[in-house]
């Protein structure tokens, strides 16, 4: 498959699970006042973009995911 035309389906899959916020990093964390993030916060983080990393690996061919099989983070896959 096309990598242009998966990004185009995986992007959409994220937006319909409402995991978008994992693509953005650092960017996209919540924190407090003072610039910390709240624990609660960081714990719905983590079970975010573990969410998003299992969508992206069941989204991949058996060669892609060959290639990935080590990454730990969404943004390494």
């Amino acid at each position: 498959m096309d990598f242009g035309i998966w990004r185009i389906k995986m992007k959409a899959l994220l937006v319909h699970q409402m995991l978008t916020d994992a693509l953005k990093g650092d960017s996209g964390e919540s924190s407090t006042s003072d610039g910390e993030e709240s624990s609660s916060d960081t714990g719905e983080r983590a079970k975010m973009m573990e969410k998003t990393h299992s969508t992206i690996t069941l989204c991949l061919g058996d060669k892609a995911l060959k290639e990935v099989s080590k990454e730990s983070i969404v943004k390494g896959v």
